[in-house]
């Protein structure tokens, strides 16, 4: 897709992110806190590159999840192991803890550079969302946390998915859920 299809799509975004004070993204959204921005998989680098050159630093925060995932396992290298060697046929409990579960997983990390992202007045943008896969961190689990439900600002998911027969697709393969969000984007 060309740069200027890119710049347009993120002025919708921008618009839906001004309409936030309006409550719009919550009335839209079923009472969520989320947009979905949708990109196609094959292009999320491009949408990227054109989201940071574009949007204001002093009131978007990206949040990598590719880059959280690796920090994750170095920082939990040893627990991960013993973890997985444990949890063979769960491991997915690795990365998100059962509910009412305590200890370090990644989904507890991803909600903490939200609050991070808030504290500093700044509009969370999530992007490489595609790392999540297998995890068992699905984006409904992100937007439905009370953090981001009660968020004085919207969370943005820039998520490489396709639209296929009325249903979006994440990374093209497995639908997913646009419950508790705005949609924006599409192919």
């Amino acid at each position: 897709m060309s740069v200027s299809k890119i710049e347009a799509k993120i002025k919708d975004l921008e618009q839906a992110v001004q309409a936030y004070n309006k409550n719009n993204i919550k009335l839209s959204a079923n009472g969520g806190n989320s947009i979905l921005f949708m990109c196609p998989p094959v292009e999320e680098s491009e949408y990227i590159a054109v989201m940071k050159k574009t949007l204001n630093s002093e009131k978007y925060m990206f949040l990598d999840m590719n880059d959280l995932l690796v920090k994750f396992v170095e920082e939990n290298a040893d627990e991960i192991k013993m973890k997985f060697d444990f949890l063979r046929n769960s491991s997915n409990q690795i990365f998100k803890l059962p509910q009412g579960e305590e200890g370090n997983d990644l989904f507890g990390m991803i909600i903490e550079e939200i609050v991070s992202a808030y504290d500093a007045g700044k509009i969370p943008v999530l992007i490489r969302v595609g790392a999540l896969n297998g995890t068992d961190i699905e984006n409904i689990h992100i937007m439905e946390n009370k953090t981001v439900m009660n968020g004085k600002k919207p969370l943005v998911i820039l998520y490489p998915a396709e639209n296929k027969n009325q249903e979006i697709m994440f990374l093209g393969i497995r639908p997913a859920s646009k419950y508790r969000c705005m949609v924006i984007g599409g192919n």
